[in-house]
């Protein structure tokens, strides 16, 4: 910090003529400006604390930097949650073709073609024997007509396989092989990549925008590939073990990735239930398809009322807190 001395003149400006002043006049102007100085700072800390909070994207702006707001990333779900069917027992049920309507076996008579056409590429005989069928109820798949042909020729020897039909014209007819002379093809149906393409198909073929039910379409699967599913959803007090064992109840998982696996048990699976494990992406195709042994859940009833604990009583201890100590 400069000094000066009293009757000096003190020069400043920037102009070629340097203006004198006095010392004093300097000295009594710089005690007006260092006076004032506190004034304006606490005035502008009060402005700035007045001012709205900037934000993180208002400095990035500032200093010339771009944001994205980037969206929370949404797990792909090809079944949503609790959109299956509730119900203590759900089942596939199987309609005689007697019980048919008779839209339905107009729709299987103009498609025998295409089932023998089909049915030729597997080296299923369908121009030879007695042919039954039965209709597969499946609601998982409304725009579609699924239907179970069997051909019995003897003991041991049966023929069977699943098609499927489209109801409204778009698509074509497909065929799930399941048997043929009582032997699967190739590989079992239920894990067979014919079976896993075919049902990739029908599901394409139904129209956008529905809301699945994943256990029906679980179980729809099961009953393609030849099984009878029956399963327990929600068993209450009425339910009988005798009748259905005590499976793992159906269940429907979602990984971290997206996607599904949904596992469920047919009860009347013989000679014990068994279990489906289905893998789903993130779009709702499948990619593998399980079928292994259920494990059974046992479980023992407690009886009511209170249980005697083992052990040695101990006896109580009653202190007299009025009583003088001993000293």
């Amino acid at each position: 910090m400069g000094s000066y001395s009293p009757g000096l003149p003190v020069l400043f400006g920037s102009g070629e003529a340097p203006i004198s002043m006095p010392a004093q006049w300097y000295a009594g102007k710089s005690m007006v400006r260092a006076s004032f100085l506190p004034f304006a700072f606490a005035v502008c800390a009060i402005a700035v604390a007045g001012l709205p909070p900037r934000s993180a994207a208002q400095d990035a702006n500032a200093n010339g930097l771009k944001i994205r707001q980037v969206p929370a990333k949404v797990t792909p779900m090809p079944f949503p949650p609790n959109s299956e069917a509730r119900g203590r027992v759900n089942s596939i049920a199987f309609l005689p073709a007697e019980q048919m309507s008779q839209k339905d076996k107009l729709l299987e008579a103009d498609a025998e073609s295409s089932i023998q056409e089909r049915t030729r590429w597997t080296d299923i005989a369908f121009n030879e024997g007695e042919w039954k069928y039965r209709q597969v109820m499946c609601t998982a798949f409304p725009d579609h007509l699924f239907l179970q042909f069997t051909r019995n020729s003897g003991a041991g020897d049966t023929t069977m396989f699943s098609a499927s039909i489209p109801r409204g014209g778009e698509g074509r007819v497909r065929i799930i092989p399941i048997q043929r002379h009582g032997y699967s093809l190739f590989s079992p149906a239920p894990i067979n990549a014919m079976t896993v393409a075919a049902f990739n198909h029908i599901r394409a073929e139904e129209p956008p925008g529905a809301t699945p039910d994943w256990l029906m379409t679980g179980m729809c699967y099961a009953a393609l590939a030849g099984a009878h599913p029956q399963t327990v959803l929600l068993p209450d007090s009425d339910y009988d073990p005798g009748k259905f064992p005590a499976p793992m109840p159906p269940l429907m998982q979602v990984p971290r990735s997206g996607g599904a696996v949904i596992r469920f048990a047919d009860v009347a699976a013989s000679p014990r239930p068994m279990l489906w494990t289905l893998t789903f992406n993130g779009k709702g195709k499948l990619l593998k398809a399980a079928h292994s042994p259920a494990p059974l859940v046992t479980a023992k009833a407690v009886p009511q009322g209170v249980e005697n604990v083992k052990g040695k009583p101990v006896p109580q201890t009653i202190v007299d807190l009025s009583a003088p100590s001993a000293q």
